[in-house]
């Protein structure tokens, strides 16, 4: 797990680069990958996928409803997938 960077200094967290990198790699190109959070020690990770027009979480399999915005805020400022927190 990474430290979380509050200013958001980058994109893809530090600890997942490497996965993220090599899933790009190995997927096919019809399946993008286009949001990832290692979830900070206090959420679950999750890897959101497009399929087709589908979006889903590769991690847990959940349907996301939305094309953007897959990340809330809590109060904290850290970020998680509504659908893949509530469990």
């Amino acid at each position: 797990m990474c430290k979380w960077n509050k200013h958001g200094d980058t994109r893809i967290d530090p600890c997942l680069r490497k996965l993220v990198s090599n899933l790009k790699w190995a997927l096919k190109e019809d399946i993008k990958v286009v949001a990832c959070c290692c979830g900070h020690g206090k959420y679950p990770m999750t890897i959101i996928i497009k399929v087709g027009g589908c979006v889903y979480d590769l991690v847990s399999g959940r349907y996301i409803p939305r094309e953007k915005r897959f990340y809330k805020r809590d109060k904290k400022g850290v970020y998680y997938v509504p659908e893949v927190s509530k469990i």
